[in-house]
């Protein structure tokens, strides 16, 4: 209760300052020539209707006829939009996984057939693990190029 009063006490006092500013700003325009008079109008104009939205605010009237504001912000948020801000973040994993299976499947394809090519060879397995067969191998391929 004590921060509720304090809140509207802050808000009537700036509330009362910009009154007062108004009012000084108001008797300063009188004194101004018609065209800057009029370009400030439809600069204020303006700026109210960029700070109508950028921050909506709904109105409902009581029974006693005074107005309340409501402010239309993102305090309380519920179940169901956060769950759909979600969405995307969900999305990105799905696919990433995707893509993880898919190289896992073709890493093992391509070890499968190499694991194929060696046992369906003439020559035995332990012959590729030699160092000197690979430098035949080096060998025959250069002889074969020349």
């Amino acid at each position: 209760m004590n921060k509720s009063m304090s809140i509207e006490s802050k808000l009537s006092a700036v509330d009362r300052m910009g009154r007062r500013i108004a009012a000084r700003l108001d008797a300063s325009t009188q004194e101004l020539p018609h065209d800057i008079s009029e370009r400030l109008r439809v600069a204020r104009l303006q700026a109210l209707e960029r700070h109508r939205a950028a921050a909506p605010v709904l109105a409902s009237v009581n029974a006693s006829g005074t107005a309340t504001l409501l402010a239309g912000g993102d305090e309380e948020r519920g179940f169901w939009p956060r769950l759909v801000s979600l969405i995307p973040l969900l999305a990105l994993l799905a696919g990433l996984i995707a893509l993880q299976i898919q190289g896992d499947d073709s890493l093992t394809e391509e070890l499968a057939a190499i694991d194929a090519a060696i046992l369906t060879d003439d020559l035995p397995p332990d012959a590729y693990a030699d160092p000197g067969f690979a430098q035949f191998l080096k060998s025959r391929l250069q002889s074969g190029k020349d």
